[in-house]
């Protein structure tokens, strides 16, 4: 097997819709960080590739009564029926050693493209039921997945007794609810506070704790890949 065989993969899942912002800057600089580290860094950048979040019942076969959702995932997994797009974004986010969400925190969570994306390929019957149960007996038991992001307000205001609460708090259904959920193990996650009311030095040395932050990561996420 050659080196390249052998290097881990990430998948980077982008969500902002300006391709000048921050948070798409500390995304291309994590990215780089990881191939640093000798990973394979895959991309896809929600918004440039203009995903369509809705789950919807006209990208499965026609249903006769009620359309549930997690069903008819499971039985266009079973049937070999899924979304192409939808196959293609789940052989990418399987194929993945390490997954990192990359987003802007909006109202307390991720962007609604970010949510969709997540409603559409964590796929019932593909990452979790059917032949697979939940969390530790999900598909994606044994990986990492950690979250990159930026916020509007002071870290101070996170904390907990801060003006917002704690962090942890609007992390947990992300956490627990999605990631966790179908399998993976989460590593601290990578934020930016307040980059909007940084100089351009801050914005700099920012860049430069997210590059440093995210290298550590990639070195916790190896033992699931050796």
């Amino acid at each position: 097997m050659s080196t390249f065989d052998a290097a881990p993969t990430a998948l980077i899942v982008h969500a902002h819709p300006e391709s000048q912002s921050f948070s798409t800057a500390q995304m291309t600089t994590a990215a780089q960080a990881l191939r640093d580290a000798g990973y394979r860094v895959d991309v896809i950048d929600l918004y440039s590739d203009a995903w369509a979040p809705v789950l919807g019942r006209e990208e499965f076969a026609p249903v006769e009564g009620h359309f549930k959702p997690q069903a008819e995932q499971r039985r266009a997994v079973k049937d070999g029926t899924l979304d192409a797009t939808v196959r293609d974004h789940l052989d990418r986010l399987l194929a993945a050693d390490l997954l990192v969400l990359s987003f802007p925190l909006w109202w307390f969570s991720v962007p609604a493209i970010l949510k969709g994306w997540v409603d559409r390929v964590f796929v019932m019957g593909g990452v979790f039921g059917g032949e697979y149960g939940l969390f530790g007996e999900a598909a994606l038991a044994g990986k990492r997945a950690m979250l990159l992001f930026t916020t509007g307000g002071p870290s101070e205001a996170f904390r907990p007794g801060g003006a917002l609460g704690s962090m942890d708090d609007f992390l947990f259904h992300i956490h627990r609810g999605m990631l966790e959920f179908v399998g993976y193990q989460v590593l601290a996650p990578v934020i930016t506070y307040g980059p909007a009311h940084m100089t351009d030095q801050e914005r700099a040395a920012a860049l430069e704790t997210v590059r440093e932050s995210v290298a550590l990561a990639a070195v916790d996420a190896l033992p699931a890949v050796r």
